[in-house]
């Protein structure tokens, strides 16, 4: 079978050998009734590594973020966020299918927003023919623009504009570890600043399932009902927490190496006529991309016949996601496929 380099995202990493060995030898029982020994292990060490009261496995990192923003508000509330954030562009229009909320978009810069445009957008009390603003939410790393970090003095300031309105503050951590790698910052650090916290298991961390919420135990009680109702309640789900387990205990400090590779990618990539990388924006594990006049879908065949597979991220961008399970060799050899390809 032709083997490919599969940079479209770090979904895509399988299990390591001593990933499946832990998975193989967990101890399980049944997590409906919180009896599954390596869940509770993994929720109590993910809540203290995020320095939060309690944390909840769930399956996906889509219902984590739609599982908070659901305990956070009710129908006919609004969130803010930025215009191009994964709750808004990739999860299925869930904020108003399974909880009756809409979102108030921001346009950021690089995916990030200040709390002076945010300030603005927030719903006088008194009006009540509006909407009501409920939750100010970010997104750290930011995917659609490329993996940026939102500094953390500006979290620092957003979470204080979100207190003096008695808002809520909901992070989309899907990558957050890739931003503590990359800055040196705790993760406890970057989630003290907010309510709630949604973190995957199963992008560069290299699980196969799953993510994390966390938050206080009266959010995670809230939470742990809803992910019942929304079908999110497993049985013997030890056999993958101990995947989860396993990443957060061995896999974050590797991260940085996918942040190399991406750098090393986007480098070449800029030595490529015809082809524009904006250098100052790859700061995690991403590289986006254009190919000037060639048809993207010409660009993404083309490569792929060559044994490169690569993703999109808006309109007329190609996306690059590094990852654990492609080598410093392959993304040179990607880097290759790519110059003979809008040669």
């Amino acid at each position: 079978m032709k083997k490919f380099i599969d940079l479209r995202s770090d979904t895509v990493t399988k299990p390591s050998e001593g990933m499946r060995k832990a998975m193989y030898e967990a101890e399980v029982g049944d997590d409906v009734y919180k009896e599954d020994p390596t869940a509770n292990e993994l929720e109590s060490f993910a809540a203290e590594l995020l320095g939060k009261e309690a944390a909840l496995f769930v399956p996906s990192g889509v219902m984590g973020n739609q599982i908070s923003l659901n305990v956070l508000t009710n129908p006919g509330d609004e969130v803010i966020c930025e215009k191009d954030a994964h709750i808004f562009q990739y999860e299925s229009g869930s904020p108003a299918a399974l909880s009756g909320i809409q979102l108030s978009l921001i346009e950021g810069t690089k995916g990030i927003f200040t709390p002076e445009q945010v300030e603005p957008l927030i719903r006088p009390s008194s009006a009540y023919y509006m909407a009501r603003t409920k939750v100010i939410e970010v997104e750290n790393t930011h995917n659609r623009a490329g993996g940026t970090i939102n500094p953390i003095e500006n979290i620092k300031a957003l979470s204080g504009l979100a207190k003096k309105h008695n808002l809520y503050f909901h992070l989309d951590g899907a990558r957050i570890w890739n931003a503590s790698v990359e800055t040196g910052i705790l993760p406890s650090e970057y989630a003290s600043h907010f309510d709630t916290v949604s973190c995957c298991l199963s992008k560069g961390l290299g699980a196969p399932i799953g993510s994390i919420i966390a938050g206080k135990k009266d959010f995670v009680k809230d939470a742990y009902r809803v992910r019942k109702a929304w079908g999110g309640g497993m049985r013997q789900v030890g056999i993958i927490a101990a995947a989860g387990l396993y990443a957060l205990k061995n896999n974050i400090g590797r991260l940085k190496e996918d942040h190399e590779k991406a750098k090393k990618l986007a480098y070449a990539l800029a030595e490529i006529k015809n082809i524009q990388v904006d250098l100052a924006s790859v700061e995690t594990n991403i590289v986006m991309f254009s190919v000037g006049k060639m048809n993207v879908e010409d660009f993404l065949k083309k490569c792929l016949e060559h044994g490169l597979m690569l993703g999109t991220g808006k309109v007329g961008i190609i996306r690059a996601v590094t990852h654990m399970d492609v080598s410093f060799d392959e993304i040179n050899h990607a880097a290759k496929i790519i110059e003979k390809v809008v040669a």
